[in-house]
């Protein structure tokens, strides 16, 4: 029995989802002739409370086409150094949109209004680049897991309406952050003029993203999409497993939160460990003493066909998910319970 805790993108559609995919009416897209597609695009609009959604190959593009509608080449965006825009998606800031990213140091992915404040370039200095967007990424990846306090959003929010600054939620992790800090979809729809958010991870969907915001926005988003090569024919296969995952998944999500912290307690009184990261949801972020390699502790892991990621300077994370199950998780408490060096 193999235990996969490398991400929650490691998940296989349900029966009951890949039936709804078979039974599902398809069109074309890129004609916006697919009702499935549609339905899903309409579903998380309502859901948010905003104009209208257009569904993605992935959370990436989304960001990316967000990004670029936000902008203007040689302006540039706030975001935490954690950020996911900034981190893991190919230096696509700078190449798709000619932007640059002003970095704030927070804490786990997460800053305040005064920073974003603070990180503003002055508007009449044209030696600086002029700053356009505001960035949120909630669940924070690379900061465990961590949930953005909605006070503090829509403190960010009001900085950004008084600099006249747009404000994007990567929101790929969002239903964790939901579930977690007892918020609804509505709550973040009135803060952001943008939110993106992820079917393929926690959801249990093979593929698939959404970006939300207004009409007009959404229309320049299709062309956006089209020109990254986003544009997908009978994708309505797809969206019916998002329209499932919506119906079906968002709850179960507290499992794998609550497993998370059962995981956490076993790391925490085990001598190998230097540091665990706090974990609020899925995620889960520990540091390895000194007399410990991440490369044998990773071996030992494979060993019991346990699969974890390295995030260097003897950092690991592991991020509990759908197919994680009960019975796997037995098993992995007990080789943590019994791990030695």
């Amino acid at each position: 029995m193999e235990i996969n805790l490398i991400s929650d993108t490691v998940t296989k559609p349900c029966s009951n989802m890949l039936d709804l995919m078979i039974d599902c009416k398809v069109g074309d897209d890129v004609f916006k002739e697919d009702p499935t597609v549609n339905k899903l695009e309409n579903l998380v609009a309502n859901m948010f409370g905003m104009e209208s959604s257009l569904f993605f190959p992935s959370g990436t593009m989304a960001n990316q086409t967000a990004i670029k509608i936000h902008t203007e080449p040689g302006d540039q965006l706030i975001c935490d150094k954690y950020a996911h825009v900034y981190n893991y998606e190919g230096g696509g800031v700078s190449f798709n949109s000619g932007v640059s990213c002003k970095l704030i140091d927070g804490e786990r992915g997460m800053f305040t209004a005064d920073q974003v404040l603070s990180s503003i370039n002055p508007p009449d200095f044209y030696h600086s680049p002029k700053t356009s967007l505001v960035c949120v990424e909630n669940t924070t990846n690379k900061g465990g897991g961590a949930c953005w306090n909605t006070t503090e959003l829509k403190k960010i929010k009001k900085i950004c309406k008084e600099n006249k600054l747009n404000y994007h939620l990567d929101g790929a992790r969002l239903w964790n952050a939901m579930v977690e800090s007892n918020t609804k979809p509505k709550d973040y729809g009135k803060i952001f003029d943008s939110i993106s958010v992820c079917l393929s991870k926690g959801l249990g969907c093979p593929v698939g993203s959404l970006l939300i915001g207004s009409k007009e926005f959404i229309n320049k988003a299709m062309r956006i999409r089209k020109l990254l090569g986003g544009g997908m024919r009978q994708s309505g296969f797809l969206a019916a497993c998002g329209i499932y995952a919506l119906q079906n998944n968002i709850d179960r999500l507290k499992i794998d939160h609550l497993r998370a912290r059962e995981i956490e307690s076993i790391l925490i009184r085990s001598s190998f460990i230097k540091k665990v990261e706090k974990v609020e949801t899925n995620i889960l972020i520990f540091q390895l003493n000194q007399n410990l390699s991440e490369e044998s502790f990773l071996k030992k892991m494979r060993d019991n066909n346990v699969k974890l990621i390295s995030m260097g300077d003897n950092k690991l994370r592991l991020v509990t998910h759908k197919d994680y199950t009960q019975e796997m998780h037995e098993r992995f408490l007990n080789i943590l319970s019994y791990f030695s060096i």
